[in-house]
């Protein structure tokens, strides 16, 4: 029932929603140049490798050494209007299509973060990715890593159909406030260097 409705839902809205990824597409090649999607591999369910879409957000910008310059250098306003409103991610929806992602699920993070996990976190990886998820309509960047994870291997161990249809309505109205986009005093999220901290709840 879960991947029809994934399937579902996410056909329509990439047919409805063609239009605007054209123009944001059109965008992206004026103001950041090409490509216009940032590609990444991502573990999926089981950990199970996989490309995952995104509207790039950040300029190439190098220092003399020819290294990334760091995340608020390279994130450009019209690249944090993208993420304010969630539209650098619609591009996923194709990864929903073909099976990689979920609409609702945990997030997939790095692959360098998988053997930092404690066997707790690692629950994470029990269903497939999502789009969005219990802990991005309970603070998104906003939460610490083991906030995240906590709310993460809860909805593995209480996930249903209702709850998914929650989530996605509160997405929809994190993303219309513009609620937790970033962690404070970052301009992303800061990568995770690993927890001995053990999981616990996170009721609705």
């Amino acid at each position: 029932m879960k991947r029809l409705f994934d399937l579902t839902l996410s056909i329509v809205l990439f047919v409805c929603l063609s239009p605007i990824f054209i123009l944001i597409a059109l965008l992206i090649k004026v103001k950041l140049g090409s490509p216009i999607l940032f590609k990444q591999e991502r573990p999926g369910l089981n950990g199970k490798r996989f490309s995952l879409n995104k509207f790039r957000t950040m300029t190439d910008e190098r220092n003399d050494q020819g290294e990334l310059m760091p995340d608020y250098i390279r994130l450009t306003s019209f690249g944090s209007f993208l993420r304010k409103y969630s539209l650098d991610e619609y591009p996923q929806l194709w990864n929903v299509i073909k099976g990689d992602l979920s609409l609702v699920g945990p997030r997939p993070l790095l692959i360098e973060y998988l053997p930092l996990y404690t066997k707790e976190q690692s629950l994470r990886h029990n269903v497939r990715p999502g789009i969005t998820g219990w802990a991005q309509v309970n603070g998104r960047n906003a939460l610490s890593w083991d906030e995240k994870f906590k709310l993460d291997v809860w909805y593995v161990n209480n996930q249903s159909f209702f709850l998914d249809i929650k989530i996605l309505f509160l997405t929809v109205y994190k993303v219309i406030i513009s609620d937790g986009i970033n962690q404070p005093g970052n301009a992303t999220m800061e990568s995770f260097k690993g927890s001995n901290s053990t999981i616990g709840g996170g009721n609705p």
